[in-house]
């Protein structure tokens, strides 16, 4: 059974201060790199966290800004879009851009346009056009601008995690060298004298 004294040992052993003569200041750097690695990602977690926000706001911002020129004209699928047809809102589905044909300006167009996967040949799909015709992404949609929010915030604290813990593990790589080298120099000068005791 362990008790709370038996763990606050344990604890202090393992960040070396349990006062034990034998342990260099390396062996205690190496011990304390991981709570501080963590107590820095805590501390920056929330404001990479924010950073990313605040960038990715700006750019569906700025991708909205660029749709208000965008006008949407009916097309006609010219063959059907591979992949499951998932009702709105379902998670299994995708964009695929497809042939199909549509008229804007009075004038007849063909080329590909995008469309949710799964719909078949023949179906009417709104096609997004700017100024000067060409197809376009369709607008960003307020879930499509959370995923985008949330994607960024996972991506920029995984990348400060990523960050952290190479530094932490090249600290170590480099402690170890010193401790090692150290260790070698320590039996330099022990190890001929208990050779010339023996």
């Amino acid at each position: 059974m362990t008790t709370p004294t038996m763990t606050w040992t344990r604890l202090a052993r393992a960040l070396g201060s349990d006062h034990n003569p034998l342990r260099r200041r390396s062996d205690l750097i190496a011990a304390w790199l991981m709570p501080v690695a963590m107590a820095i990602f805590l501390v920056l977690g929330p404001l990479v966290a924010v950073g990313a926000i605040a960038v990715a706001h700006a750019g569906v911002t700025s991708a909205r800004q660029a749709e208000r020129d965008l006008r949407s004209v009916p097309a006609v699928l010219l063959q059907a879009v591979p992949g499951p047809l998932m009702p709105a809102g379902g998670t299994n589905s995708w964009m695929t851009w497809a042939p199909a044909r549509w008229t804007a300006d009075g004038q007849r167009h063909a080329g590909r346009v995008p469309a949710l996967s799964g719909t078949p040949a023949g179906s009417i799909v709104p096609v997004w056009l700017n100024r000067a015709g060409h197809v376009q992404d369709p607008p960003v949609t307020p879930g499509q601008a959370r995923d985008r929010v949330i994607t960024a915030v996972a991506a920029a604290l995984a990348a400060l995690a990523v960050l952290l813990a190479g530094l932490g593990i090249a600290g170590r790589c480099v402690l170890n060298r010193r401790r090692l080298a150290a260790w070698d120099a320590a039996w330099q000068l022990t190890g001929p004298r208990w050779t010339h005791l023996a």
